[in-house]
């Protein structure tokens, strides 16, 4: 599979961006990054949204699970990279997963558009289903699948086509009915990409900066119409600005999209998130729940210590 976003028959995905997650020093504290949230007083954010210490205090408006993992375990080999995955994802609404390099995070993300099944010394256990139907079910297709499930990569990954063949190439290999030029162009919009873009539609994908490619990504991602969006690490290679306006972008998504998003930036994940799940060494979810709880006053010490970065 190249290294686009997963939602089309023809997508697979690099070995580079699937690489197993796997802690290689379970008591190693060296990677943990500069990035818990400050304790910032009460603010109005750039949405006009009421924000306080630094986390979005909406009232959640998200529903009812549409994804569900029990007892989720995944080996790489002999080597455990999840451990009893337990957890209820609710539609419409942004969950993020946090925790320290190798704890799974990814893999779990894998597990949810069976990407894992593209490694050869992956295998999972358990039961998960996306609105009530195991995807690890024998009469699932996982093709079919990742059309209902969308996927955007760390590093931005456009096709050497132009942007619109970037955003049609899904509805095209898919024989996807309807107006493709106007699929385009609401995918562009949603993506926040129109106005940059709608007069240079024949141009490269490539040409476009970071930030505009991976929304052109996005907009890949969104074309088909899946129901879940998986963001992994979506915005990590990008600047301040590019961040920002995919942090927005991820914000006006959720309103139509489920958004599970994987990120090593706990401030990004207390901004935009509603749900957080933090895993944390040996592929362990040791915490779920709404994000202000996680951050303000989790229940485990383990998170509490790892969110106050008293290890990594």
């Amino acid at each position: 599979m190249t290294d686009e976003t997963v939602t089309t028959d023809e997508s697979v995905s690099t070995e580079s961006e699937i690489t197993p997650e796997i802690d290689p020093d379970p008591a190693s504290a060296s990677d943990l990054e500069s990035d818990q949230p400050s304790a910032a007083t009460t603010s109005t954010d750039r949405n006009g949204t009421t924000e306080s210490a630094g986390f979005n205090t909406t009232e959640s408006s998200v529903g009812e699970a549409i994804i569900e993992a029990r007892d989720i375990n995944v080996w790489y080999d002999d080597v455990q990279a999840l451990t009893d995955i337990t957890m209820d994802i609710p539609e419409q609404g942004v969950t993020a997963m946090i925790g320290p390099s190798g704890c799974g995070k990814s893999t779990f993300l894998r597990c949810i558009n069976r990407m894992n099944d593209l490694i050869d010394a992956a295998r999972v256990d358990g039961d998960l289903s996306l609105a009530g139907k195991n995807v690890y079910d024998s009469d699932v297709d996982p093709v079919a699948l990742r059309r209902r499930v969308g996927m955007v990569f760390q590093k931005p990954n456009p096709f050497p086509k132009s942007i619109y063949d970037n955003v049609a190439y899904g509805l095209k290999i898919q024989d996807v009915d309807g107006d493709h030029d106007e699929i385009v162009e609401n995918a562009l919009r949603k993506a926040a990409l129109w106005d940059e873009v709608s007069g240079r539609l024949d141009e490269s994908g490539l040409e476009l900066s970071g930030g505009q490619q991976q929304r052109l990504c996005i907009a890949r991602a969104i074309a088909p119409d899946p129901e879940v969006l998986l963001m992994d690490e979506p915005a990590s290679a990008l600047d301040p600005v590019a961040t920002s306006q995919i942090e927005d972008l991820i914000d006006s998504l959720a309103e139509e999209y489920t958004v599970v998003i994987v990120t090593h930036n706990m401030q990004q994940a207390a901004r935009i998130s509603d749900k957080t799940a933090v895993f944390l060494t040996g592929g362990e979810l040791v915490e779920f729940d709404d994000t202000q709880k996680i951050f303000e006053n989790p229940d485990n010490q383990r998170v509490e210590d790892y969110i106050t970065g008293k290890f990594g």
